[in-house]
C-alpha cells in the first residue's frame, strides 16, 4: 500500500500543490487534502481514495468565557465567567466528515485495535478503531455527513494519525478555543445574538433536523447552514463536538480568581471520562446549542455497549457526538507532541 498526503493551499494568485505540506499561509485559510492509495494483493488495480477539508484562520484574542447568570438555559458549570486570551489558530471550517474519518479506518498500515498485533502496543502508537459490527452512521448518512459515535479517545487517535500523515500538529480544540471560535466575536448566547428563533439559519437541531426518512431528526451534510463571523459552519447543532480538555468541575472557579487566563487547558490524562462536548446536536434543543453550553461525558454514555470490557473507541447509539480539528499558529508548550493516553484498562 502506498499513502500520499497532499497539501493544497489557495492563494490569491491561484492554486499551489506540493507533495510535502508547505507552511500554512499566514493569516489565511487553506485546504488540506489527503489521498490514500491501496494496492491489493494479486495484481489487482490500485484503489485511490481522497478527502479534503478546509481550515479557517481564527485570529487570537480575548473574550469572556462562560455564560451570565440570567442567560436562558444556563447550567451551573458555565460559570463563573472569566476573561480568557487564546492564541491564533486554524479550525476546521466544518465538522470532520465520514469522507475524512473513513481514510483513517481504511489505512491498513496500522492495525485495528482488535487485531493480535495491536495488543501490548503503547497507548500513543497509532491504532485504528475496532470494527463497529453495526452501521457506524446509525442511518444518518455518510457522504458529506459528520462522523459520529466515536469516543474522545478515538477522536484523539484520529488527530494523532492525521499529524502523522500531514506533518502538521492537528488536534482537538481546547474548550477555550472552541468557545472563542463559536462566539465569532459576540458576547451573546449565540454568535448571531440572543434570540433562539434565529438558530435555524445556522444550525441543524431538534426543531428542524427531521426529514421524510428521519421523522425524529438526523444529521445533515456539513456546511449547508450559514457560517458565523469567522466563517465556521455547524458550530451549533448537527453533532456535538469533542474538545480536548479533561473535565475539571473546579476549573472555572479557579481561573476566575485571576484577571486573565492565558491559553487555558486541562491536559487530558489516561482516563476515559470525563471530557466536554460543545455546540449541541441534531437532537438537542436550542438552549443546549449555546456558545457557553457544556455537555460533560460520563460512563452512562456507554450503557448500550454490550462488550466486556466496553469499547474505548465507539459510543454505541450515542449518535450525537462528533468533532472538528484545529491547528495552532504557535502551539502552547503543554500541548506540543500531545498524544492519546487511554488504553483498554483505563477507567
Amino acid at each position: 500500500m502506498l499513502f500520499r498526503t497532499l497539501a493544497t493551499v489557495m492563494f490569491a494568485t491561484g492554486l499551489a500543490t506540493a507533495a510535502e505540506p508547505p507552511a500554512p499561509p499566514k493569516r489565511a485559510n487553506f485546504t488540506q487534502a489527503v489521498e490514500l492509495v491501496t494496492r491489493p494483493k494479486g495484481g489487482l488495480p490500485a484503489v485511490t481514495r481522497k478527502a479534503a477539508f478546509d481550515m479557517v484562520y481564527v485570529p487570537g484574542g480575548e473574550f469572556t468565557i462562560g455564560s451570565p447568570d440570567r442567560e436562558p438555559g444556563r447550567e451551573a458549570n458555565e460559570g463563573p465567567r472569566h476573561k480568557v486570551r487564546v492564541g491564533a489558530f486554524w479550525m476546521g471550517k466544518c465538522e470532520v466528515t465520514w469522507d475524512e474519518f473513513d481514510l483513517f479506518l481504511a489505512d491498513l498500515r496500522f492495525p485495528s485495535a482488535d487485531e493480535l498485533q495491536a495488543r501490548n502496543r503503547a497507548a500513543d502508537a497509532i491504532t485504528r478503531p475496532t470494527a463497529s459490527y453495526v452501521d457506524e452512521t446509525y442511518g444518518h448518512g455518510r457522504e458529506g455527513h459528520p462522523a459520529l459515535c466515536m469516543t474522545h479517545h478515538a477522536a484523539m487517535m484520529y488527530c494523532h494519525w492525521l499529524r502523522k500523515q500531514t506533518g502538521r500538529a492537528y488536534r482537538l480544540p481546547t474548550e477555550a478555543e472552541w468557545e472563542y471560535a463559536a462566539r465569532g466575536g459576540a458576547d451573546s448566547a449565540y454568535a448571531f445574538g440572543a434570540d433562539p428563533k434565529t438558530l435555524g439559519r445556522y444550525a441543524w437541531f431538534k426543531d428542524n433536523s427531521a426529514d421524510a426518512d428521519h421523522p425524529r431528526g438526523t444529521t445533515h451534510k456539513v456546511g449547508t447552514k450559514k457560517a458565523n463571523a469567522f466563517g465556521l459552519h455547524d458550530m451549533y447543532g448537527n453533532v456535538a463536538e469533542w474538545t480536548l480538555d479533561q473535565y475539571d468541575p473546579d476549573e472555572y472557579s479557579a481561573r476566575a480568581k485571576s484577571p486573565l487566563s492565558v491559553s487555558p487547558v486541562t491536559v487530558p490524562v489516561a482516563q476515559r471520562w470525563s471530557h466536554v462536548a460543545r455546540g449541541g446536536s441534531w437532537a438537542d434543543k436550542a438552549e443546549q446549542c449555546r456558545s457557553a453550553a457544556r455537555r460533560v461525558s460520563d460512563k452512562s454514555w456507554q450503557k448500550w455497549d454490550p462488550n466486556e470490557p466496553q469499547s474505548i473507541w465507539w459510543l454505541t447509539r450515542m449518535d450525537v457526538i462528533g468533532f472538528r480539528v484545529v491547528l495552532a499558529e504557535s502551539e502552547q508548550p503543554e500541548l506540543v507532541g500531545l498524544r492519546p493516553k487511554v488504553v483498554e484498562t483505563s477507567k
